[in-house]
């Protein structure tokens, strides 16, 4: 099963045009007085990635009349907080690689990095002053809520005494407020209503969550070659997501409690812990709480848009499962 390109399930030229311009300025916004520091704020930039944020934005502009720059603005102002945020998290996480080249902090230094993190952070909040006070807020408050998010992973951190609560609370926190923000912000610079505004921020919030669940799927399901790093990559690092924590409660419980109980597994624990996790429901069981939320978020969107552009939110809603699908079959 091959995944189709993201153009194939947003097929709205003008969504696809702003995309471009917003590629344009995340070059722009992130030169530097210093080349140095340019050459670091733009490695992020030049690895690559879907620029899965942004879309959302210009996606979520359809629901608006405002044909002016202000949604590429929105686009570049999440798509650098979602950056800075990474080159902090790969220090945190002592990560080597980043979109399949070598992470900032490999490269560099930790402090390198987490200086370059805090440049692009900055300049997510320039590039969204001439927005309006609204949307300076929002930016704030979005990277708080990931910090908070982030905070309590490390918090829970080779504990497998925490459930699903906590699980939801760290991805709510990390992935699932700054997809939200995406979709609101891309919603509010187009002029769009206010219902809009809260329905697509609730689809939003739901396709974050579904994102983060799928991806911690993935980490079970998939190979080496499909991720670009080993399976169990998060149980290695201790972190136990909800695959995990659903079968600590199954039959292979106690065989878990044991394996984790001298502490942060090595690459053969891993690999016992995925054949316990991989055999029993629990993939099955976390697929249908992700299916039961895009649902959420679908009828969020059927509330303000029809045609054409709940197609496209339907078919971005449905994306993120099939990864997991195609992660299967191979």
């Amino acid at each position: 099963m091959d995944l189709p390109l993201l153009t194939d399930l947003v097929e709205i030229p003008r969504v696809w045009d702003r995309l471009a311009m917003v590629e344009e300025r995340l070059c722009q916004v992130t030169v530097a007085e210093t080349p140095f520091l340019t050459e670091i704020a733009q490695h992020g930039l030049q690895a690559g990635g879907k620029r899965y944020r942004p879309l959302l934005a210009q996606v979520a502009a359809e629901l608006g009349p405002n044909d002016g720059p202000e949604p590429v603005e929105a686009g570049v102002a999440v798509e650098l907080v979602h950056l800075g945020s990474l080159y902090h998290d790969d220090v945190i996480d002592e990560a080597s690689t980043r979109r399949g080249a070598v992470s900032v902090n490999a490269n560099w230094t930790n402090t390198v990095a987490i200086l370059a993190g805090d440049f692009l952070l900055a300049r997510a909040s320039e590039v969204a002053a001439p927005l309006g006070e609204e949307a300076v807020s929002l930016i704030a408050r979005t990277y708080a809520t990931l910090v908070e998010g982030q905070a309590l992973e490390l918090r829970l951190m080779d504990s497998i005494d925490h459930g699903p609560d906590d699980y939801y609370r760290v991805i709510g926190g990390k992935t699932a407020s700054l997809i939200r923000t995406a979709s609101r912000l891309g919603a509010m610079t187009a002029g769009a209503e206010q219902h809009q505004i809260e329905a697509i921020s609730e689809w939003g919030w739901e396709m974050g969550l579904v994102f983060q669940m799928t991806d911690d799927v993935l980490d079970v399901v998939a190979d080496e070659n499909f991720l670009g790093k080993p399976a169990g990559s998060d149980i290695l690092e201790g972190t136990y997501t909800l695959p995990l924590l659903y079968a600590l409660a199954g039959p292979g419980g106690t065989e878990i409690r044991t394996l984790l109980a001298a502490g942060r597994p090595d690459p053969a624990t891993v690999s016992r812990l995925l054949d316990i996790v991989r055999t029993g429901p629990f993939v099955d069981r976390v697929l249908d709480e992700a299916v039961e939320r895009a649902r959420v978020a679908e009828k969020a969107v059927a509330r303000v848009a029809s045609g054409t552009l709940v197609d496209v939110f339907s078919n971005l809603d449905r994306y993120l499962l099939d990864r997991v699908e195609a992660a299967r079959r191979r």
